[in-house]
């Protein structure tokens, strides 16, 4: 197996002008607090091993540009573990952030807690946590970046409680470490890609690709503003439908516009989320941070699929966190409605839209919504800003689609287009009602068909 780097050559990776913190006056007790026999010759040599005096190395730095504290793990140190002078750096270092109004990346290669200073060390972690609440509540963003190895405690809340999680590759990475595994259990659900696929981090980054890459998200959440994201322009049909049903075609042709051609279409550099943490990712929703005319606008859209209850917690995790940073955001409803089959209901369906609904509701930054699909019922609503809604002109918004409407009525097929229309959702019809405003209220001559 090949030597793990240093903490000090992980954070030559991703600058070049650290300056440590000082640190904290330690308490001092002949092998520690449980008087573990050894313990203090086993520091001492892990010590003269490393040439570190602890097992987290912590400072300030610039990354590409963006100042920060930095943590960084030194796993030669004792296995990278927690322990009670490791929790006074600890402190020290998110104290420091949240003083001079700085995030927090934490570089981490850990095994877990120390055991020669038994619960003592294991209570460190919730020094860990309430340090990050605090950094929390004052608006600044934390990322961790997993190194192999990330398990136990320290996954626990500096790897998985961070904002932001990337993980080098091949990491091993989980809750449980190596030696405390059930002996048939996989190895490979313990790893960096694992934990991506599972909706626990958010990318896999190369080595040579760390520094740009969290650069990139250190410049994009730490530039908060009060201004709402425009909406984007319109990018297919430009007349409005004659019809409702015409609406409904225009929002289901396969070749309209989708979130990918909109976000590419808005952004000049984007970033993405993934996951939501609770084992779950959907393609059907793309979330993540970019920049708008040199603005952070965070987005969360929907693809045209049926969304997934992981799809509305991931959106509902993204709104969370722009609105905790200060960044605008923008949300595109295209769906045909939530996913409702047996095991979207045993994901927790419902919960999942709720958790969106009261995310948008209670947004202090403001949120901007635009149709450019199927407004498919509450599964589209969730996403859909009060008063702040715009529809292109190849979009529909519905109570229900017209096929099903017309079926709960008990009415023939040959009257789906006409329940269409009664439903009323062509986008002047939606401006009409105040539900949403039309894209040409916004773009003129995007629209000319009012009928």
């Amino acid at each position: 197996m090949p030597e793990r780097p240093s903490a000090r050559a992980a954070l030559a990776v991703v600058t070049d002008d650290f300056t440590e913190l000082p640190h904290p006056a330690g308490r001092s007790r002949p092998d520690g607090p449980l008087t573990w026999q050894g313990y203090d010759a086993s520091r001492a040599r892990a010590a003269e091993r490393t040439g570190e005096e602890e097992s987290v190395v912590c400072g300030t730095a610039r990354v590409e540009g963006t100042p920060a504290v930095l943590i960084a793990f030194e796993f030669g140190f004792l296995g990278g573990s927690l322990g009670e002078r490791t929790g006074d750096r600890l402190e020290a270092a998110y104290s420091h952030a949240r003083a001079h109004g700085l995030p927090v990346v934490a570089l981490i290669a850990t095994g877990g807690s120390r055991m020669q200073e038994g619960m003592v060390a294991l209570t460190q972690l919730q020094r860990v946590a309430r340090q990050s609440a605090l950094t929390r509540e004052a608006g600044l963003p934390q990322l961790a970046v997993v190194r192999d190895p990330t398990t136990g405690g320290g996954w626990a809340t500096l790897g998985a409680g961070a904002d932001v999680i990337l993980a080098l590759p091949g990491a091993q990475v989980g809750f449980a470490g190596s030696r405390v595994r059930p002996a048939d259990a996989d190895p490979a659900a313990y790893t960096a890609e694992a934990q991506v696929a599972a909706g626990a981090a958010d990318a896999v980054v190369a080595p040579q690709e760390l520094r740009p890459v969290l650069g990139r998200w250190l410049r994009m959440l730490t530039a908060p503003s009060t201004a709402p994201a425009p909406p984007p322009r319109p990018l297919g049909e430009t007349g409005l439908p004659a019809s409702g049903w015409e609406a409904v075609l225009r929002a289901r042709a396969p070749r309209r516009p989708r979130a990918r051609s909109y976000l590419d279409a808005y952004f000049t550099e984007r970033v993405a989320i993934s996951g939501d943490r609770c084992g779950g990712t959907d393609e059907g929703m793309l979330c993540g941070f970019g920049v708008h005319e040199g603005r952070t606008v965070a987005y969360a859209a929907q693809t045209g699929a049926a969304t997934r209850p992981a799809g509305y917690r991931t959106a509902a995790r993204l709104i969370r966190l722009a609105d905790r940073l200060g960044i605008p955001v923008l949300t595109l409803v295209d769906t045909p409605g939530a996913a409702n089959d047996a095991e979207a209901e045993r994901q927790g369906a419902g919960a999942a839209i709720a958790d969106v609904f009261g995310a948008v509701a209670s947004a202090r930054t403001p949120v901007t919504t635009l149709v450019i699909g199927e407004g498919g019922s509450g599964g589209a609503l969730a996403l859909a800003a009060p008063g702040s809604t715009w529809a292109t002109p190849d979009s529909y918004f519905s109570v229900i689609a017209p096929e099903l409407a017309a079926a709960i009525l008990k009415r023939p097929p040959g009257e789906v287009e006409s329940t269409a229309a009664q439903l009323r959702v062509r986008p002047q019809d939606l401006a009409d009602l105040g539900v949403a405003r039309t894209s040409e209220q916004l773009f003129p001559g995007t629209g000319d068909r009012h009928s």
